[in-house]
C-alpha cells in the first residue's frame, strides 16, 4: 500500500508540474520558464541531501547521468510533438509509451502479478489513454514526423523512469541531484544558444519554479516507489499523471473534462484499486 501511495503521489506532482509548467510557458518562451524550473528542481535536490543521504557511486552517477540526458530529450521532443498536434491523438500515444516500456522492462526482469494485478495493468493503460486525450482534434491525422516524435517522447520519459530504477537502491538521492544536473546543464544550454529567439517577454517566476520543485518531488516519490516495489506496476500508475493536470485544468481554467476522460478516471480508479491488491 506505501508503494502505491507514493507512486500515486508521484503521478500526482508530474500532473501539477505539467500544468504549472504549461500556464508559464503562455506567458513567455517554454525555454524560459526552463530557466528558472530547472535550477528551483535542482536546489530541492541539494536540499534532500543531507536528509536521505547521497552516495555517488559509479553506478549511481552513471544511471544518474543517463536518466538527466533522457529528461531533456523527452522535453525537446514533447514539446516539439504538440506543437505538431494534433494533441488528442498525440498526447495517448506519449502517455502510453511511457507506461508500456518500463512494463516491458519490469516483466522482462523476472517481476511477476497476481491475478488482480494481470486484470489492473492493461486497465491502467487503457486508462492512460483515455484521460489523456483531449477532445477537438476531429478526424485530423498526424503526420508519420509527429507520429514519430511521440512515441520518440514516450520512449524518452520511460528510459528515464528505467535508468532512475536501476540506480543502486543503497545511493539515495544521488542519482536524483547527477540527473538533474545533467538535463539543466543541457536544458540551459540549449537557451543559451537560442536566447535572441527567445524573446523579451518575462517568464511568471513563481509558477516556473513551483513546476521545479514539484517535478523533482514527483522524481523522489517513483524512485522511492520503484526502489520499493515493482517497476511494472509503479510505472503505469506513474503515467496517469495527465489525471492531475485534466482535474486542475478543470478546478483553475473550467476547462470542460470530456465524457471519455471521465470514463478514464473511473478506469483509472478501479485498475488502482486492483494493483493495490498484488
Amino acid at each position: 500500500m506505501i508503494v502505491l501511495l507514493l507512486a500515486l503521489g508521484s503521478s500526482l506532482a508530474y500532473g501539477c508540474a505539467d500544468f504549472l509548467g504549461g500556464l508559464g510557458a503562455r506567458k513567455a518562451h517554454v525555454l524560459r520558464t526552463v530557466m528558472i524550473a530547472a535550477p528551483a528542481s535542482f536546489m530541492v535536490e541539494l536540499l534532500l541531501w543531507p536528509v536521505l543521504g547521497a552516495s555517488f557511486s559509479t553506478g549511481a552517477l552513471g544511471w544518474g547521468a543517463a536518466s538527466g540526458v533522457a529528461s531533456a530529450a523527452a522535453f525537446v521532443l514533447l514539446y516539439r510533438t504538440l506543437a505538431i498536434g494534433p494533441m488528442n491523438v498525440l498526447s495517448p500515444v506519449t502517455a502510453l509509451v511511457s507506461a508500456m516500456l518500463p512494463v516491458g522492462v519490469g516483466l522482462l526482469q523476472g517481476e511477476h502479478l497476481a491475478v488482480a494485478g494481470l486484470v489492473g495493468l492493461p486497465l491502467a493503460l487503457v486508462a492512460v489513454v483515455l484521460v489523456s486525450a483531449g477532445h477537438g482534434g476531429g478526424s485530423t491525422r498526424p503526420s508519420r514526423t509527429a507520429l514519430l516524435l511521440a512515441f520518440g517522447a514516450g520512449a524518452a520519459i520511460a528510459l528515464q523512469l528505467i535508468f532512475l530504477h536501476q540506480a543502486p537502491s543503497d545511493s539515495g538521492v544521488a542519482p536524483l541531484i547527477t540527473g538533474r544536473a545533467i538535463s539543466s546543464a543541457i536544458t540551459l544550454a540549449a537557451a543559451g544558444a537560442m536566447y535572441r529567439r527567445l524573446g523579451s517577454k518575462r517568464p511568471a517566476y513563481a509558477m516556473s519554479a513551483a513546476a521545479g520543485i514539484l517535478d523533482s518531488v514527483a522524481n523522489l516519490l517513483f524512485l522511492l516507489a520503484s526502489r520499493s516495489g515493482d517497476l511494472a506496476v509503479v510505472a503505469v500508475i506513474v503515467a496517469l499523471y495527465p489525471a492531475g493536470t485534466v482535474l486542475l485544468a478543470r478546478t483553475v481554467l473550467a476547462e470542460r473534462i470530456h465524457r471519455g476522460q471521465i470514463v478514464g478516471l473511473g478506469t483509472a480508479a478501479v485498475a488502482v484499486g486492483l494493483l493495490a491488491l498484488t
